[in-house]
Protein backbone atom coordinates (compact mmCIF):
# COMPACT_ATOMS: atom_id res chain seq x y z
CA UNK A 1 0.00 0.00 0.00
CA UNK A 2 0.96 3.80 -0.33
CA UNK A 3 -0.02 6.15 1.70
CA UNK A 4 0.66 10.12 1.30
CA UNK A 5 1.05 12.32 4.77
CA UNK A 6 0.44 16.07 4.23
CA UNK A 7 1.55 18.74 6.90
CA UNK A 8 2.14 22.95 6.29
CA UNK A 9 -1.56 23.90 6.68
CA UNK A 10 -2.84 26.52 8.82
CA UNK A 11 -4.36 29.93 9.26
CA UNK A 12 -2.37 32.83 7.63
CA UNK A 13 -3.46 36.80 6.99
CA UNK A 14 -3.85 37.54 3.70
CA UNK A 15 -0.47 38.52 2.01
CA UNK A 16 0.97 35.78 4.12
CA UNK A 17 2.71 32.34 2.69
CA UNK A 18 2.67 29.29 3.61
CA UNK A 19 4.44 26.24 2.70
CA UNK A 20 2.67 22.68 2.41
CA UNK A 21 4.61 19.37 2.19
CA UNK A 22 3.47 15.59 0.78
CA UNK A 23 5.68 12.37 1.87
CA UNK A 24 4.85 9.39 0.13
CA UNK A 25 5.52 6.08 2.10
CA UNK A 26 5.15 2.22 1.30
CA UNK A 27 5.62 -0.22 -0.96
CA UNK A 28 6.63 2.29 -3.98
CA UNK A 29 8.73 1.72 -7.23
CA UNK A 30 8.12 4.70 -8.92
CA UNK A 31 5.45 7.89 -8.99
CA UNK A 32 5.14 9.73 -12.37
CA UNK A 33 3.30 12.88 -11.75
CA UNK A 34 2.38 14.40 -7.83
CA UNK A 35 0.54 17.59 -7.75
CA UNK A 36 -1.70 19.25 -4.94
CA UNK A 37 -5.63 19.71 -5.16
CA UNK A 38 -8.14 21.98 -3.26
CA UNK A 39 -11.69 21.96 -2.21
CA UNK A 40 -13.30 25.04 -0.79
CA UNK A 41 -16.53 24.68 0.76
CA UNK A 42 -19.40 24.49 -1.64
CA UNK A 43 -17.11 24.17 -4.76
CA UNK A 44 -15.50 20.94 -6.62
CA UNK A 45 -12.05 20.15 -5.82
CA UNK A 46 -9.50 21.63 -8.53
CA UNK A 47 -6.09 21.22 -9.33
CA UNK A 48 -3.43 23.49 -7.93
CA UNK A 49 -0.51 22.85 -9.41
CA UNK A 50 1.31 19.70 -10.81
CA UNK A 51 4.62 18.34 -11.36
CA UNK A 52 6.33 15.74 -13.28
CA UNK A 53 8.98 13.31 -12.18
CA UNK A 54 10.80 15.19 -14.85
CA UNK A 55 10.31 18.43 -13.11
CA UNK A 56 7.53 19.87 -15.80
CA UNK A 57 5.49 22.03 -14.09
CA UNK A 58 1.35 22.99 -14.35
CA UNK A 59 -0.28 25.47 -12.42
CA UNK A 60 -3.60 26.40 -12.12
CA UNK A 61 -4.65 30.06 -13.75
CA UNK A 62 -5.53 31.47 -10.48
CA UNK A 63 -2.22 30.65 -8.51
CA UNK A 64 0.46 31.41 -11.05
CA UNK A 65 3.11 33.46 -10.43
CA UNK A 66 2.40 33.39 -6.40
CA UNK A 67 1.97 29.53 -5.99
CA UNK A 68 5.35 27.21 -6.93
CA UNK A 69 5.65 23.34 -7.13
CA UNK A 70 8.56 21.16 -6.38
CA UNK A 71 9.47 17.77 -5.42
CA UNK A 72 12.54 15.61 -3.67
CA UNK A 73 12.44 12.59 -6.12
CA UNK A 74 14.53 10.95 -3.45
CA UNK A 75 12.72 11.31 -0.64
CA UNK A 76 8.93 10.67 -2.95
CA UNK A 77 8.10 13.80 -1.19
CA UNK A 78 6.57 17.51 -2.89
CA UNK A 79 6.17 20.62 -1.75
CA UNK A 80 3.85 23.52 -2.51
CA UNK A 81 5.16 27.13 -1.71
CA UNK A 82 2.33 29.40 -1.20
CA UNK A 83 3.02 33.16 -1.34
CA UNK A 84 0.56 36.59 -1.22
CA UNK A 85 -2.29 34.24 -0.27
CA UNK A 86 -5.85 35.49 -0.63
CA UNK A 87 -8.88 34.80 1.05
CA UNK A 88 -10.12 32.89 -1.80
CA UNK A 89 -7.28 30.69 -1.54
CA UNK A 90 -8.58 29.17 1.64
CA UNK A 91 -9.76 25.30 1.30
CA UNK A 92 -8.82 21.87 2.14
CA UNK A 93 -5.39 21.34 -0.08
CA UNK A 94 -5.12 17.34 -0.99
CA UNK A 95 -1.75 15.78 -2.34
CA UNK A 96 -2.22 13.23 -5.08
CA UNK A 97 0.23 11.26 -6.97
CA UNK A 98 0.56 8.21 -9.38
CA UNK A 99 2.48 5.57 -8.20
CA UNK A 100 3.46 2.19 -9.06
CA UNK A 101 4.27 -0.93 -6.77
CA UNK A 102 6.78 -2.70 -9.47
CA UNK A 103 8.14 -2.09 -12.78
CA UNK A 104 5.03 -4.38 -14.62
CA UNK A 105 2.30 -2.53 -12.51
CA UNK A 106 0.46 -0.06 -13.60
CA UNK A 107 0.44 3.43 -12.01
CA UNK A 108 -2.37 3.89 -9.46
CA UNK A 109 -3.82 7.23 -8.28
CA UNK A 110 -3.05 7.62 -4.62
CA UNK A 111 -4.65 10.60 -2.27
CA UNK A 112 -3.89 12.45 1.06
CA UNK A 113 -5.99 12.87 4.37
CA UNK A 114 -5.96 16.57 3.11
CA UNK A 115 -5.01 19.71 5.23
CA UNK A 116 -7.04 22.88 5.84
CA UNK A 117 -5.60 26.23 4.50
CA UNK A 118 -7.29 29.79 6.16
CA UNK A 119 -6.48 32.71 4.78
CA UNK A 120 -8.52 35.78 7.01
CA UNK A 121 -7.52 38.54 9.26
Amino acid sequence: QVQLVESGGGLVQPGGSLRLSCAASGSIFSINVMGWYRQAPGKQRELVASITSGGSTNYADSVKGRFTISRDNAKNTVFLQMNSLKPEDTAVYSCNAGARRGFSSGYVNYWGQGTQVTVSS
